[in-house]
C-alpha cells in the first residue's frame, strides 16, 4: 500500500507542472507581456529629438506603426512685439515651429515609403482647447487613413491640458475632420476617467493609448470601462536604459517609445486609425427572460425571449432630473405679488382672480363647462 508521503511525492511534479502551465498561460494574456508574442504588432512614436535609422527600423516586421509628435500646445504668435529679448524669443519659437515641422513631414513621407501606418500627437497643454486642436489639424495635415492622438502626460491642469478641456479637444477636431483622436493617459489618469465616466462621457469612449511601464496591467487597467487598449506604451526611458530593456527596436535609441497591440500586424493595419468611439459595455440588467409556461418547458425545444430594462440612469441623468423637479416644487410654492402679506383667504382669492387671467369662453366658476357648451334657458 502506498503511504500519503509516497502520493504527495507523485503529486508534486503534477502541481507543480500544472502551476508552470497556469503561470504561462496568464503570461501569454495581452494584459501580461504581451510584446513577448511573436505575432503581436508593434508601433513606435518618436518626438523631433529621436534619432532614426530607418532602413535599420524596418527589418522588424512586427513593427507596423510610427507615430509622430506634431503641434505642442497652442502655436506661436503671428506677429512677435516687446523689448528686444521677447522679440528674440518669439523669433526662436517660431524658427522651431518651422524646423519641427519640416522634420515631421519628412517622416511621414519616410515612413510611408517603407511601408509603415503613420499616425500624430499633440502634446496637450493648458489653453484655449479649441485653438490647440485647430493648431493640430494644421500642423499634422491628416490623411484619412493617418492615426491622432491626444496627449495627456498628467491629470494636472496646471501643467497639461484639463480633463474637461480634453472633451472640447476631441470635439473640434471630430468637426474638422470626420473622427475622434485617440487618447494617450497613464494608468492613473485612465482610471480616474474610468471612475468618473459620468462626467467624461466622451473621454471614456476615446480609443485608449495606455501608458505604463509594467510587464502586467490585469490587476491595473480599468476593465470595466474599456475591455482593452488600442496601443500600450511598454518602454520608454523610464524602463529602457543600456543594461536592461523590455523591447529593443532596431535603429533607434534607448529612450524610444514602443507600445504593443493586442492583435497582429495584418489586423492593426485593418483596424488603423482608430478613429470611431469605442463600444459601451453592456449593462448586466439591460434584459431579463420572459416567464415560460410549465407545459411548453416540459415540451421541449423552448426559445427564451428576453423583455428589455432601462439602464439605470447616470448621476448627471439623476441631477438633472432633481434640479427640474425642484424648480417645478418651487415655482409651485410663489408667494402672491403683495407689498404686504395676504390678510385672509377673500383677499388671496382676489389676487388669483386677478393675477390668474380666464381663458375666453371658461365659466369662472364651474371650469368644466363653457359658454359654448350650455344651453339657452
Amino acid at each position: 500500500m502506498k503511504t500519503p508521503a509516497h502520493l504527495f511525492r507523485r503529486a508534486a511534479p503534477i502541481a507543480l507542472a500544472l502551476a508552470m502551465a497556469l503561470t504561462a498561460a496568464a503570461k501569454a494574456s495581452d494584459f501580461s507581456e504581451p510584446w513577448k508574442k511573436a505575432d503581436r504588432a508593434l508601433v513606435i512614436d518618436a518626438y523631433e529629438y529621436n534619432s532614426i535609422d530607418w532602413v535599420a527600423l524596418t527589418t522588424d516586421k512586427r513593427i507596423a506603426g510610427f507615430i509622430n509628435k506634431a503641434s505642442d500646445g497652442l502655436p506661436p504668435p503671428y506677429f512677435c512685439f516687446g523689448n528686444e529679448t521677447e522679440v528674440q524669443l518669439c523669433k526662436t519659437l517660431w524658427r522651431r515651429y518651422a524646423v519641427t515641422r519640416e522634420l515631421f513631414q519628412t517622416r511621414k513621407v519616410l515612413a510611408k515609403a517603407l511601408g509603415l501606418k503613420w499616425g500624430a500627437y499633440h502634446l496637450a497643454r493648458p489653453g484655449n482647447p479649441v485653438e490647440q486642436a485647430n493648431n493640430f489639424i494644421d500642423f499634422a495635415e491628416p490623411a484619412p487613413d493617418d492615426l491622432l492622438a491626444l496627449d495627456i502626460e498628467d491629470n494636472d491642469p496646471t501643467q497639461w491640458m484639463s480633463l474637461e478641456d480634453a472633451e472640447v479637444f476631441a470635439r473640434q477636431v471630430y468637426r474638422r475632420v470626420g473622427r475622434f483622436p485617440v487618447l494617450y493617459v497613464n494608468g492613473r489618469t485612465a482610471q480616474h476617467i474610468a471612475d468618473n465616466s459620468y462626467r467624461y462621457q466622451l473621454l471614456s469612449r476615446l480609443p485608449l493609448w495606455y501608458a505604463r511601464y509594467k510587464p502586467d496591467i490585469d490587476s491595473h487597467f480599468p476593465i470595466g470601462n474599456w475591455r482593452s487598449y488600442a496601443l500600450w506604451q511598454f518602454s520608454a526611458q523610464a524602463n529602457c536604459d543600456r543594461q536592461r530593456c523590455p523591447y529593443r527596436a532596431p535603429g533607434t535609441p534607448n529612450d524610444i517609445d514602443v507600445n504593443v497591440v493586442a492583435m497582429d500586424v495584418a489586423t492593426l493595419r485593418a483596424k488603423w486609425p482608430f478613429g470611431g468611439l469605442v463600444d459601451v459595455p453592456e449593462d448586466y440588467i439591460a434584459s431579463i427572460p420572459l416567464p415560460i409556461p410549465r407545459e411548453t418547458g416540459l415540451a421541449g425545444n423552448v426559445t427564451v425571449t428576453y423583455a428589455d430594462v432601462a439602464a439605470p440612469p447616470t448621476l448627471a441623468e439623476l441631477e438633472a432630473a432633481l434640479r427640474g423637479h425642484w424648480a417645478s416644487f418651487r415655482a409651485g410654492l410663489r408667494l402672491p405679488t403683495f407689498g404686504r402679506l395676504p390678510r385672509g383667504i377673500g383677499e388671496y382669492v382676489a389676487w388669483l382672480k386677478k393675477e390668474v387671467p380666464v381663458p375666453a369662453g371658461v365659466d369662472p366658476v364651474t371650469t368644466a363647462s363653457t359658454t359654448a357648451d350650455t344651453k339657452p334657458r
